[in-house]
């Protein structure tokens, strides 16, 4: 069996973030616990196990995603890797449907290389800002919105760039103040450098203290921008020590989500269910 490891939201290796990437058979999917362990051997922020569906009406192909600890919910870099993989292995081409928990998403080849992915935008409801929040992340929080159930963040807008850039998270207390994670944000400092504004994540309770680049918070990222900013095209940097751009486009209750892979590691899986 076929593993990959790819970098995602980057045109080079050992930049963006990394994911798993395993495309299974038609029989569906292993034992959980098989895919669990699989994902907590790798330590990376998610492996994607997916496999072709036959006749299926709404997809072409199952997708589901595991952190270290858990399965997630949503997730984008991996969904961007699985289509790389798919892409550069003959698998499937042009635009992929994949039925998820989240629901259907698909992604789409562009010529010039990159992916696009088609998610559902995530609801954002203002909320107060969980007690010792300020403290746990370093920063004090000028808005916070909920970002529904299949981020499960808390979208939490500071002050500038520099304050994002410079926190330093307490992880174990951001671990009891979201069931997924913080997601914190700010406008460009200088949108000539080519993004309009930037993030980082950060999600200890699911294993993952800051995430390279988390395409899923781009769903919540990309329409509080751009209600923000007045545009639906937009670029967000995530500014991790990895780094990562993510191009997104608001359309409806849709954003798109659009950036490159690279595949680093193509090995065998031993340990086969």
């Amino acid at each position: 069996m076929r593993i990959r490891i790819v970098d995602a939201f980057t045109d080079r290796p050992f930049a963006g973030n990394p994911a798993g990437v395993v495309l299974l058979g038609s029989d569906g999917f292993p034992d959980d616990g098989w895919m669990q362990r699989v994902a907590a051997e790798l330590n990376l922020s998610e492996t994607a196990f997916a496999h072709p569906l036959v006749g299926a009406p709404d997809a072409d192909w199952a997708l589901r995603w595991f952190t270290p600890v858990t399965e997630a919910a949503l997730c984008g870099h991996a969904t961007l890797a699985t289509a790389h993989v798919m892409r550069t292995t003959g698998a499937a081409h042009g635009t992929v449907w994949f039925r998820t928990r989240a629901g259907a998403v698909s992604t789409t080849s562009q010529g010039d290389g990159t992916i696009t992915l088609d998610f559902p935008a995530a609801p954002l409801t203002p909320v107060e800002a969980p007690a010792g929040l300020a403290r746990a992340l370093g920063a004090q929080p000028l808005t916070v919105l909920d970002t529904g159930p299949d981020c499960g963040d808390l979208l939490v807008e500071v002050a500038d760039e520099a304050t994002v850039r410079a926190l330093v998270p307490d992880f174990a207390a951001l671990a009891r103040l979201a069931d997924r994670g913080i997601v914190a944000t700010a406008p460009a400092a200088d949108p000539a450098q080519g993004y309009d504004f930037v993030s980082r994540g950060f999600f200890p309770a699911v294993g993952i203290d800051e995430d390279p680049v988390t395409g899923s918070a781009h769903t919540a990222l990309a329409p509080f921008w751009s209600a923000r900013l007045g545009r639906d095209r937009l670029t967000g940097l995530q500014a991790s020590a990895r780094t990562g751009l993510v191009a997104t486009r608001l359309s409806g209750d849709r954003v798109l989500l659009t950036g490159a892979a690279v595949t680093v590691i193509d090995g065998e899986l031993h340990a086969v269910p």
